[in-house]
């Protein structure tokens, strides 16, 4: 219990170069940034009907078709219509069939 006790009493000192001292201080900080990076609210991606159209390689009538069917949600400012990337994603998924198996 003694040595227990001396260990927590004396710390033992580490002396570090000016370049060692950087380069750690460099190493904290690119963690800390690459933690806020995670950590940070993801910003919506919104996509014109022209970019929709262009990713998935439909008509601008099958656009027009989903939207009036309620496929797909979507955004109007004046005549011009918007998607969020993350509502083109999900109206993917919900519309994916698996392969079927050979039996």
């Amino acid at each position: 219990m003694l040595h227990n006790l001396k260990q927590t009493i004396f710390m033992e000192a580490i002396i570090l170069s000016k370049e060692q001292f950087d380069g750690l201080i460099s190493k904290i900080n690119e963690i800390h940034e690459k933690l806020n990076a995670k950590t940070a609210p993801k910003q919506e991606v919104f996509l014109d009907n022209e970019e929709l159209i262009a990713m998935l390689k439909i008509s601008r009538r099958t656009a027009q078709t989903w939207r009036d069917e309620g496929k797909i949600s979507f955004s109007q400012v004046g005549s011009k219509i918007y998607y969020k990337l993350s509502d083109v994603e999900k109206t993917m998924q919900d519309h994916y069939n698996k392969s079927f198996a050979k039996k």
